[in-house]
């Protein structure tokens, strides 16, 4: 694959080394998983269409974004700007982040936290759940069905909450028959690393009622966020252009208030 999925096959070459990494501690990853409280909520604060506000110092994509990312102050500003929820990126080699990030954004602030890296095995989510993590990121384009299954059944051992996320109309078939309560829609083709926000209006139709979706990728304004909103998200999830921008808690501001306005509408 050329693009972003042979990124992605790096990536998940680089993950399976990790998750081997990670057996030794596995069955204390899941003991203190498993002792902890109920993850926090997302799926009900995200209906009527919000904001997910992302942090990330770099990208395979967008390049080099924000390296001197000060992880509580940015989540702190997001959290005064009125988001529902945070997206911290915890890979580090292509991503410039952390469980470290993780763990300090929980320690400081109750809201609902999305891990946002790359799950292949259920003991990564212990370990997201003990970071702090309230829930993770399933890619359906680095899993197969027995791969899928296994994970989201971590997620319900672990007491988190997976958004689920797809490309195309295929894959949300894939989404929608393993059970998936929140479906995110990712608006980046992997072949060519383009954004089209016609990709979410477009799965967004063969997902049933009753499903979480979240719009993700290629949401570079305010209006955009209308957009998509109207489009039937339940949520938008933004990472570049906030971190791009010369204030972020202004820019994330504007987005809560389309999201909120658009909601109304």
């Amino acid at each position: 694959m050329s693009g972003a999925g042979g990124t992605l096959d790096v990536i998940a070459r680089r993950k399976r080394t990790e998750v081997e990494q990670l057996r030794c501690a596995e069955a204390a990853l899941w003991a203190k998983a498993e002792s902890l409280p109920p993850a926090r909520g997302l799926a009900a604060a995200l209906r009527g269409g919000t904001i997910i506000a992302e942090m990330k110092r770099r990208s395979p994509s967008g390049g080099v974004l924000r390296p001197e990312l000060d992880p509580l102050r940015i989540a702190r500003d997001y959290a005064a700007a009125g988001v529902a929820a945070i997206s911290v990126l915890t890979d580090g080699p292509d991503f410039g982040g952390s469980l470290d990030d993780l763990a300090a954004v929980r320690a400081a602030l109750a809201l609902p936290l999305l891990r946002k890296d790359f799950t292949l095995d259920p003991v990564q989510i212990a370990e997201a759940r003990v970071a702090g993590a309230d829930w993770v990121l399933l890619i359906v384009a680095m899993l197969d069905q027995d791969a899928l299954d296994s994970c989201l059944a971590g997620v319900a051992r672990s007491g988190a909450r997976a958004i689920v996320e797809v490309h195309d109309v295929e894959e949300a078939g894939v989404a929608v028959a393993a059970g998936a309560e929140c479906i995110g829609i990712n608006n980046r083709n992997l072949e060519t690393l383009t954004t089209d926000l016609a990709t979410f209006a477009r799965v967004r139709r063969v997902i049933p009622d009753g499903v979480v979706c979240i719009a993700e990728s290629g949401v570079r304004s305010p209006r955009d966020v209308t957009r998509l909103v109207n489009d039937g998200a339940d949520a938008v999830l933004i990472g570049e252009a906030l971190m791009r921008a010369e204030s972020p808690a202004a820019a994330c501001a504007a987005m809560v208030a389309a999201a909120r306005e658009a909601s109304r509408s």
